[in-house]
Formats: C-alpha cells, sequence, structure tokens
C-alpha cells in the first residue's frame, strides 16, 4: 500500500501543477512583443509592459489626476528636487537613481513648454518695447561749448563740441578747446532748432495693451514726417533688406508696443535650446582634470536642469510682475538664479567653496557676456527683421 500511496501522492502533485499551469495559460494574456507567457506586470523575455494604457478619454484623465496630485508622485518629486535641492536632478542621473525622478530632457521640454503657455493664455508679453521722444534745442557760444535746453531749462553738455556754422561734434575731454579730432554728429545741430532724442525702453511681463507709446500728438506728426523721409530713402536700396526689417519693425512698434511679442515667442524657444550644448561644453573645460568621473553627458544634465529652473523663477516672476515694481522682480530673477545655480554647482560637483566659487564666477561671466546676451540680442534682431 505505501507504494500505492506514493503512486497517488506524486499524480495528484502532478495534476495540480498540471491544473496550475492551465490556470496561468487563462489567466495571462502572451506578450503582445513576442508571444511569450507573462506572469507579471512586464515580459520576462523583451521587458514589454503588460499594461497598454489603452483607455477611454476620461480614464486617461483619471490616470493622470490620480498621478499629479499624488503626494509621493514622480512629477512631484521631481518638482520638488527641482525648486529646493539645487543640484540634486543630475547627481541623481549620475548616480544612477533615474526611476525616483522625470528625465532631464522630458522635464525640460515640460517646464518651457508651461512657461510658454502660461504667457499666451493669460495675455502676458515677454517683452514689449515703450517708445518715448525727448525734444531739446542745442546752441553754442563763441568758444563753441554746447548748451543744451530740456524742459524749460538749460545746461552744459559737456561731451559735446559745436563749430561756429552749428555742426555737432562728439568729444571725449570735457574741455572743448583743448579736443582733438572731434567726431562729428551729422543728425544734431547747435543753431536752437529742435532736435529729437527716440528711445525704445523694454518692458517685460506686463499684459499686452496695458503698455502704450510714449508720444504726444505732435511727436507722432513729427516722426511720421521724419519716416517718410527715411522710407524714400530706404526704398532706394532694394538690396538692403536687413535695414528694411529693422526700420519696418521700429515703426511697427510706434503703433504696437508688443509688435515683437509673437515673433520672440517663436525665435526664443529656438536659441535657448541650442545654448544648452554650449552651456555644457563651458563646464566640461572647467572641469576637464574630472573628465573620468564627470562625463560630458553629466554636464548637459546639469545644464539641462539649470536652464529648466530659470524657467520655473519666470513663470513665477511673470506672476509677481503683476503685482509688485518690474524692478523688484528683475532683481528677485538674478538673484535667484544666482543662488540657485551656485548651489547647484557645489551639490553636483562636490568641490571647496573656494574653488566652487571661482569656477561659478568664470562660467557665468563666460556664458552670460559671450554666449547668452549675443543669443538674446539674435532673437531680437530676427524678431525685427520677420516681424
Amino acid at each position: 500500500m505505501g507504494d500505492f500511496e506514493g503512486i497517488l501522492e506524486t499524480g495528484s502533485v502532478a495534476a495540480a501543477e498540471l491544473a496550475a499551469s492551465a490556470a496561468m495559460a487563462r489567466n495571462h494574456k502572451p506578450c503582445p512583443n513576442c508571444d511569450a507567457q507573462m506572469t507579471g506586470a512586464y515580459c520576462a523575455q523583451c521587458g514589454q509592459e503588460r499594461d497598454t494604457h489603452r483607455r477611454t478619454v476620461w480614464g486617461l484623465i483619471k490616470d493622470y489626476t490620480e498621478d499629479l496630485i499624488s503626494f509621493d508622485s514622480r512629477v512631484l518629486r521631481t518638482l520638488r528636487a527641482l525648486l529646493f535641492m539645487p543640484g540634486e536632478l543630475p547627481l541623481a542621473f549620475r548616480e544612477g537613481r533615474t526611476q525616483r525622478y522625470v528625465p532631464a530632457i522630458r522635464l525640460y521640454l515640460f517646464v518651457s513648454l508651461l512657461f510658454f503657455l502660461f504667457l499666451s493664455a493669460t495675455g502676458i508679453a515677454l517683452m514689449q518695447f515703450s517708445i518715448k521722444m525727448e525734444s531739446y534745442k542745442l546752441t553754442h557760444d563763441a568758444q563753441g561749448h554746447v548748451f543744451r535746453t530740456e524742459n524749460g531749462k538749460m545746461k552744459p553738455d559737456k561731451g559735446l563740441w559745436a563749430d561756429a556754422k552749428g555742426n555737432v561734434y562728439a568729444v571725449e575731454s570735457k574741455d572743448a578747446e583743448k579736443v582733438t579730432g572731434p567726431i562729428a554728429i551729422p543728425e544734431m545741430k547747435a543753431d536752437g532748432s529742435v532736435n529729437n532724442n527716440i528711445s525704445n525702453t523694454p518692458v517685460f511681463f506686463q499684459r499686452i495693451g496695458s503698455v502704450h507709446p510714449n508720444l504726444t500728438p505732435q511727436q507722432r506728426a513729427s516722426l511720421a514726417s521724419a519716416a517718410k523721409g527715411e522710407q524714400e530713402e530706404i526704398d532706394k536700396q532694394s538690396n538692403n533688406w536687413f535695414e528694411k526689417g529693422i526700420y519696418g519693425a521700429t515703426q511697427k512698434l510706434q503703433n504696437n508696443p508688443a509688435a515683437l511679442n509673437g515673433p520672440l515667442m517663436t525665435w526664443i524657444p529656438r536659441i535657448l535650446f541650442l545654448l544648452l550644448p554650449l552651456y555644457a561644453i563651458v563646464l566640461f573645460l572647467f572641469y576637464v582634470r574630472k573628465r573620468k568621473s564627470f562625463y560630458f553627458v553629466d554636464h548637459l544634465v546639469f545644464s539641462l536642469s539649470v536652464h529648466t529652473a530659470a524657467f520655473a523663477i519666470l513663470i513665477v516672476a511673470a506672476v509677481a510682475a503683476q503685482l509688485i515694481d518690474g524692478l523688484w522682480v528683475g532683481a528677485f530673477v538674478f538673484v535667484s538664479l544666482a543662488v540657485y545655480v551656485l548651489l547647484a554647482m557645489k551639490r553636483f560637483y562636490a568641490q571647496r567653496w573656494p574653488i566652487t566659487v571661482v569656477k561659478y564666477l568664470a562660467v557665468g561671466f563666460i556664458y552670460s557676456t559671450f554666449l547668452l546676451a549675443p543669443a538674446l540680442a539674435a532673437a531680437i534682431i530676427a524678431s525685427m527683421i520677420w516681424a
């Protein structure tokens, strides 16, 4: 009986295994990618996810909302690290802790897109130009000293000198009698006639329509008369497309301070995206001795993190600009970015504070002077030409 009972026991175990196998085959669908049996959330053969996320629109909205508002969601963890832990995101990438956070390139695209969508939805212009024209008269005495009369007040203009015919020259010396080789200024006359000085002042993060040209009806008429003559002169130079574009944009700004906002919203994202690898190259050169520890991709992820934080700070600045003076907003942006980048470099590169500060100042100067400023100027010029 013992052998018979053993055979029965073995048979029952085999039957149970067959039944379990059949149940698993019935309950687990084959992998849609390689047809292997899937017993978990992912295929053991190819890594295909079991859930292919085929849902109704309402189901997608529900899942996205739950993920977003979850206190421990990947998005919130990433945003907390981005805003309050400078340098954590690139450090996590370098250390291989990538599953906790949203990938750097995806985060950059999301936050930058959010910034421009926010401006568009709220009607806030990235940049507007307030045109102001100041009228003044220039006169001179027998020694050639030039005097400026503005708003009924006369004062000497020590940077100018005039000859007997009233032709005005720029001088470097404060003593006009000792000037050698003055530079002529053809558009100025020190003969008591009215001169106009036109200035374009940029205004950031204000609602479209809230900025108006500071021009009186008389100044508008004067500008229109002068513009007619300038337009005729430019039309004669049919091949000078650059000058035509700049002049045309200037004329548009006289009537619409937000005329360049649309082109700027197109050009600035493109130019900033090109600056990402350039900033990484500057970092790589300053940390070239640590190239075995920091690959170029590490510097690139750091660049992505810093520029993403810049967009997040600009979103806050755009909101703050509706409530407080623009000078305070500008100071907030400058100080916040400066402190953020310094702390990020210290955390990510983990060098001593003196070395970190020196490299921070050098990298910041090179980037802002030779890369960022020319790039933004190029964006403004491109916007004026193709406005």
